[in-house]
């Protein structure tokens, strides 16, 4: 089974410094748990890596606009989906604005 994670923000270069800068000022009203969870300010969460290149889970991460072009559909980002035909949600926007920590992240992943 392969998990695509998809963040609540656009790929590119202005994107990521605008989040740095949200995430920096004003944390607490930023829109993506799931980035909140996996990424410090400047780079991937050092226990997330371990555990995703640990993990025997096939994952792939997108933005929300790579992952709009690449699927050709919208949905409620954050989001991580199923590799099924059709997709399938695995953890919705509603289950990550629940998690407050990386763990229980990892152990839903896991749970999958």
């Amino acid at each position: 089974m392969k998990l695509i994670f998809v963040y609540n923000a656009d790929s590119g270069y202005v994107s990521k410094i605008l989040d740095i800068g949200h995430k920096i000022v004003n944390p607490e009203t930023y829109s993506c748990n799931l980035c909140q969870m996996t990424f410090d300010t400047f780079s991937e969460n050092k226990k997330w890596k371990e555990f995703r290149e640990s993990s025997a889970i096939e994952m792939e991460f997108l933005h929300r606009d790579e992952f709009e072009e690449k699927y050709d559909m919208k949905l409620d980002y954050p989001v991580v989906l199923k590799d099924t035909d059709p997709l399938e949600t695995a953890i919705s926007q509603e289950q990550l604005q629940k998690y407050t920590t990386l763990d229980e992240l990892i152990s839903a992943v896991k749970a999958l």
